[in-house]
């Protein structure tokens, strides 16, 4: 008999945030990747809560991941497996940043990158010999395994591809360093561009955290593969994420519009210095916030929309601060306008700051991390209470998401960009923001 690996994608049931809106949820890729780097002899499936339930499955081997948000669930639902004796694995961010707690759960605990470690986990598992603990190595990402996309729900309506791992930035409430390194690593254009080829969805998500990357060679690699999908003819509809430093390459900006992407997700953060200051948010220091409308204006230029994500909650907010925040956002050439609490996740520099100052709101783990994820207050701002801030998003939240905001947004799009489909992209991911912000939790947080 064939053994049966079960990989498991659970989701928050007590807060829904983003998974609110079906176009908001992607592919769990790390899944696909562990499904890749499994022998053939191995039957796989993937349960994923995105759109049913779990519902318990037979399995030889178990193996989940989850983030900081999920991973109470993720706990839960390992529980099921390990009373039936089946070994459970879990891996993923949160595990990565607190393995001792994730152990208290599961039975093994894959720290960092997968591709390193899963073939051996699989020998010590036949073998019947699984450590406890798997501590991947940065690998090089040539020849990295394609992700197993034929296991995904077919209900995704976005493709999801990486091109690249980690980021040299190290802000103060990022863990992407943390995880991925500080030394940005690129798979070879031919390799991401065959996997583009044989990507069966026409909309497509790039998850690297900096599309382009940091310098000259950075730059000339996204360019490169921009090309490569031109002349490949591949064609997609795609969105990003990335840095200020998007604008930079007139070159690149007009590459990439011509290969089909349609937005980008910028971390603007704040439109002060001392916000940015307080995060440790250097590339937009570099960059200056006199200078945010130049990126916004040179993006749309190419017909592509900008997503601009921005943070309450910073140590140098007031109530005062939030409000010009929420006007300068309202009155910016950012088209998507993405408002989220500073969140303190396992990892980063800004939780262990927190947690020894103890200005953390909320410290029964694993039970608490449900609130962890973006939308609740939950920490003691610096210069203003808890409910201040609450009161501050939930006003902003009025404001942006008005449906005469959206209409003036969706038309400011349509012009800046002379493109009707980039428009309705924006548009569209304004409600889905809009959702978030009036959709109750599932719990009286």
């Amino acid at each position: 008999m064939r053994r049966k690996l079960v990989l498991i994608n659970p989701v928050n049931p007590h807060r829904v945030g983003l998974t609110v809106n079906p176009s908001s949820r992607f592919p769990p890729l790390g899944l696909g990747i562990v499904a890749a780097l499994t022998p053939d002899d191995w039957s796989i499936e993937i349960i994923d809560e995105n759109f049913k339930r779990f519902k318990y499955e037979d399995a030889d081997l178990v193996g989940i991941t989850a983030f900081t948000a999920s991973v109470t669930r993720a706990y839960e639902l390992a529980g099921l497996y390990r009373i039936q004796g089946v070994p459970t694995v879990l891996g993923g961010i949160h595990a990565s940043m607190l393995p001792d707690e994730a152990l208290g759960y599961v039975d093994t605990v894959v720290i960092g990158e997968a591709e390193s470690v899963w073939p051996k986990l699989i020998d010590d598992f036949l073998a019947r010999k699984m450590q406890r603990v798997y501590r991947g190595r940065f690998v090089d990402l040539k020849d990295m395994p394609v992700p197993r996309h034929d296991l995904f729900n077919p209900g995704y309506l976005f493709g999801s591809i990486q091109t690249a791992r980690g980021c040299p930035m190290d802000c103060d409430f990022c863990s992407v360093t943390a995880l991925n390194g500080h030394r940005y690593r690129q798979r070879p254009v031919e390799e991401v561009l065959d996997e583009l080829e044989v990507l069966a969805k026409k909309m497509v998500f790039f998850v690297d955290d900096n599309m382009i990357g940091y310098g000259k060679a950075a730059a000339d690699r996204a360019l490169c593969l921009f090309r490569g999908m031109i002349e490949r003819g591949i064609k997609k509809d795609w969105f990003c994420q990335a840095s200020m430093n998007f604008a930079d390459n007139e070159e690149v900006l007009s590459y990439a519009a011509k290969s089909g992407c349609r937005m980008v997700f910028l971390g603007v953060e704040a439109e002060s210095v001392e916000a940015l200051g307080v995060t440790n948010k250097k590339l937009n220091l570099k960059i200056g916030v006199d200078h945010y409308e130049e990126v916004f204006r040179r993006v749309n230029q190419h017909g592509i929309a900008v997503l601009g994500a921005f943070i309450y909650g910073m140590d140098s907010d007031t109530p005062s601060a939030l409000r010009r925040r929420t006007n300068y956002i309202l009155s910016s050439g950012v088209d998507v306008m993405q408002t989220t609490y500073l969140t303190p996740l396992p990892g980063t520099r800004l939780f262990n700051i927190l947690r020894e100052q103890g200005r953390l709101l909320y410290t029964d783990f694993p039970n608490d991390w449900v609130r962890y994820d973006m939308t609740q207050v939950i920490h003691y701002p610096l210069l203003l209470k808890p409910y201040e801030l609450k009161a501050a998003m939930v006003e902003s939240n009025r404001r942006l998401y008005s449906r005469r905001t959206l209409y003036r947004k969706f038309v400011k799009t349509w012009y800046a960009t002379r493109d009707f489909t980039t428009a309705m992209w924006a548009y569209n991911s304004n409600c889905n923001y809009r959702n978030v912000a009036t959709h109750p939790s599932r719990d009286a947080v």
